[in-house]
C-alpha cells in the first residue's frame, strides 16, 4: 500500500504523524510544496493550478491513494483534483462537524483561503450548527511553523491580538482549520479559558482514509516514508523537530 500526502509545507506533518501511529505496513510518501508555501494567501485559481502540479508529480510514483493534507488546498481544489485524477484522493475540512453539540459559540482559526472560501461556508450550513460560528484569518501562523518558530512571544501576542477581538465568555470551542496551527496548541490553550476545548480535523480524515480502504489500517508490520520538498530531498534531520513538536501537541485539547 503506497499513500501519498500532500501539504504546502510541514504543516501536514500532523496528518503523517498520526498516520504512522495508526497505520502500518504502508509506504509512505510526504511532499512539501515549499517552494510555493504559504498556498492560504493565494488566489482559488493559483491554488489549483498548484496542487494540480503536485498530484501530477505524486502519480508518477503508483501511489493508491493521495491525502490533501492542507485545508486550503482542500477547499480551493479537490473538485477539480478527483475529476482530473482517478486515483483516491482525500482531503481535510475543519472538523466543524464535531462542534455539532457545543454548548456555546464556536471559533474556526484557518488560512484567509479557507475562511474566504465557499467550501467552509457549505459545510457550516451543510451541518446546520445550531451554535453561532465565528471565522478568523491567522496566516501569520503558517509563516511561524514553516520558519520553525513554535515558542515566542511574539506568537502569544498575535494570537492575543487577534482572537481576544471576540467575546470567548461566549465560545465554547476552538476548530483549528489549518494543519500549520497544530504546532501551536500550548499557545492557543495558554491564552485560552479552560472551557474552551481544542479540535483539529486530523483523526477525522484518518478516519476517512481507512473508509476510504475498505476498514483497512494493517498492511504489513512496519511503515516506510520518503520525504520531498519541491525546492529539494528533505532530511529525517530537518523534518524530526516538527514531528516532535507534534507528539506533545497532540495530547493537549
Amino acid at each position: 500500500m503506497k499513500i501519498a500526502i500532500f501539504d504546502s509545507g510541514f504543516g501536514g506533518l500532523s496528518l503523517l504523524n498520526e498516520a504512522l501511529k495508526r497505520f502500518s505496513g504502508v509506504e509512505f510518501i510526504y511532499f512539501a510544496d515549499n517552494e510555493n508555501a504559504p498556498y492560504g494567501t493565494k488566489s482559488k485559481d493559483e491554488i489549483i493550478r498548484l496542487c494540480l502540479n503536485c498530484t501530477l508529480f505524486l502519480t508518477k510514483f503508483n501511489i493508491d491513494m493521495i491525502v490533501i493534507a492542507c485545508n486550503t488546498a482542500t477547499s480551493a481544489a479537490i473538485t477539480e483534483l478527483r475529476s482530473s485524477f482517478s486515483v483516491p484522493i482525500i482531503g481535510m475540512e475543519p472538523a466543524i462537524k464535531l462542534g455539532a453539540n457545543a454548548g456555546g459559540d464556536i471559533l474556526v482559526v484557518a488560512t484567509p483561503a479557507t475562511i474566504n472560501g465557499n467550501k467552509l461556508s457549505d459545510l457550516i450550513h451543510k451541518v446546520n450548527l445550531q451554535s453561532k460560528t465565528h471565522l478568523l484569518a491567522l496566516p501569520k501562523l503558517v509563516e511561524f511553523a514553516q520558519n520553525m518558530e513554535f515558542n515566542s512571544e511574539e506568537i502569544l501576542k498575535y494570537l492575543k491580538d487577534e482572537i481576544y477581538k471576540f467575546d470567548l465568555s461566549n465560545i465554547d470551542l476552538l476548530v483549528l482549520g489549518c494543519t500549520h496551527f497544530n504546532y501551536f496548541k500550548d499557545s492557543f490553550r495558554a491564552i485560552l479559558p479552560d472551557k474552551i476545548s481544542i479540535i483539529d480535523g486530523v483523526n477525522g480524515t484518518i478516519n476517512q482514509m481507512i473508509r476510504r480502504l475498505g476498514g483497512i489500517s494493517k498492511f504489513g508490520d512496519k511503515n516506510s516514508i520518503r520525504y520531498i520538498s519541491s525546492t529539494k530531498n528533505l532530511d529525517i534531520k530537518e523534518i524530526e523537530p516538527y514531528l516532535k513538536r507534534l507528539d506533545i501537541m497532540r495530547e493537549i485539547n
